[in-house]
């Protein structure tokens, strides 16, 4: 069983930047592949970027590449997303997932998911 709690969402002004944590409950969280989604109301929710277990291998979604960049501290059981030149399409509830299978988190199907984390951003 892992827990996930997310912090760091927040208003900003476009072109500002935030950095977003989840950290995760369990000895195991090593193991687990992680990654962020968002939400906007009335969307579906999309995935964001995700990372292998060890943080060798990092994806992300078109739209935030250049601009986002995911990490991970398993001695802290926490993953990070820092987010740089945000737009105000970005505002969503942010929330990060993990799994065991990265192919489950890079499809928006982690076992386990926090609860979210709202950003918005204005313009």
């Amino acid at each position: 069983q892992v827990q996930l709690v997310e912090s760091g969402g927040g208003l900003v002004q476009a072109g500002g930047s935030l950095r977003l944590s989840c950290a995760a409950s369990g000895r195991t969280f090593g193991r687990y592949s992680m990654g962020w989604f968002r939400q906007a109301p009335g969307k579906e929710r999309q995935f964001v970027a995700a990372s292998s277990w060890s943080g060798g291998a990092i994806y992300y979604a078109d739209f935030v590449k250049g601009r986002f960049t995911i990490s991970r501290d398993n001695a802290k059981n926490t993953v990070y997303l820092q987010m740089n030149s945000l737009k105000p399409e970005d505002t969503a509830v942010y929330f990060c997932g993990a799994d065991l299978l990265l192919s489950h988190v890079q499809s928006g199907s982690p076992d386990y998911w926090g609860q979210g984390t709202q950003v918005t951003v204005s313009s």
